[in-house]
C-alpha cells in the first residue's frame, strides 16, 4: 500500500480545539500529522512513527511536556522537539530547554509564528544530525543502525545496511557496480560476480514487504541507484 511521503509531525496537546487547529495548519502546510492528548501516547507516537519533530504542551495529562522530553532525550533520541507552554514564568521555559527541548512557544501563540519555528527546527535539525537520511517514508538513523519505511522498522544485516546506506547518502545517483564492491567490501568482485544482484534482491523484499513503493532501482549494464520515482 502506498505510504505518506510528507515529513511527519507528532502533536501533543489535551486542549482538543488547539490540537485540532495545529494539527490542520500543519497539515495545510504539507506534513503529515499524529495528533494525540496525553505524554504517554506521545512517547507511544514517537517510536511508531519515527517523526521529523515534535510539538509538546507542557501541561499534559499522565506526563507533561518535559517530562517526555527528558525520557527522549535519556534514550539517546534527537527528535527535535517545540514546548507549548502557557505559563510566561522564565523558569518555566528554562526547564524545558534544560530537558532538552529545542524550542519553546508561549500561548496564546499565532499559526504563522508555530509554523515558521517548526520550518526552523527541520532546517537546524538536517544541518545537526547528518547521521540521520530521510528519502520518500524512508529513515534511516545511522549511529543507532536502524531503518524504517513509513512506522515499519526494517530488520536488516550489517551488509544489507551498509548498503542501503550507500545508497541513501548518494541519492538521485547511480552507483557503479564496482564502485559498491570497493566500498563495501574493499574489493572489486568482478563483472560477472552475482553477489550484489542478490543482496539487493533481499533488500528490496525486506523494504517492499508491506506493499511500499520501490525506492531502489537497476539501472541495467551501470549499476544501482534510490530514488523516489
Amino acid at each position: 500500500m502506498d505510504r505518506d511521503p510528507r515529513p511527519v509531525i507528532v502533536v501533543a496537546e489535551d486542549d482538543r480545539a488547539t490540537r485540532e487547529s495545529v494539527a490542520l495548519a500543519l497539515d495545510l502546510e504539507g506534513f503529515s500529522v499524529v495528533a494525540v492528548p496525553d505524554g504517554v501516547q506521545a512517547l507511544d507516537a514517537q517510536a511508531r512513527h519515527a517523526p521529523h519533530a515534535m510539538i509538546l504542551d507542557l501541561m499534559m495529562p499522565y506526563l507533561d511536556g518535559v517530562s517526555v522530553c527528558r525520557e527522549l532525550r535519556a534514550r539517546r533520541d534527537r527528535t527535535p522537539i517545540l514546548i507549548l507552554t502557557a505559563r510566561s514564568e522564565v523558569s518555566d521555559r528554562v526547564a524545558g530547554l534544560d530537558a532538552g527541548a529545542d524550542d519553546y512557544l508561549a500561548k496564546p501563540f499565532s499559526l504563522d509564528e508555530l509554523l515558521a519555528r517548526v520550518r526552523a527546527l527541520l532546517r537546524r535539525s538536517q544541518v545537526q544530525d547528518p547521521g540521520c537520511i530521510r528519502v520518500a517514508d524512508l529513515a534511516i538513523d545511522e549511529s543507532a543502525r536502524r531503518s524504517w519505511r513509513g512506522e515499519r522498522e526494517l530488520e536488516l544485516t550489517k551488509t544489507e545496511f551498509d548498503l542501503l546506506v550507500l545508497l541513501a547518502r548518494n541519492e538521485g545517483r547511480v552507483l557503479t557496480q564496482s564502485g559498491i564492491y570497493e566500498t563495501i567490501w574493499g574489493y572489486d568482485f568482478g563483472v560477472d560476480s552475482k553477489n550484489l544482484a542478490v543482496y539487493f534482491g533481499y533488500l528490496r523484499r525486506k523494504m517492499e514487504e508491506a506493499g511500499e513503493e520501490r525506492l531502489i532501482h537497476t539501472v541495467r549494464g551501470v549499476g544501482y541507484s534510490l530514488r523516489n520515482q
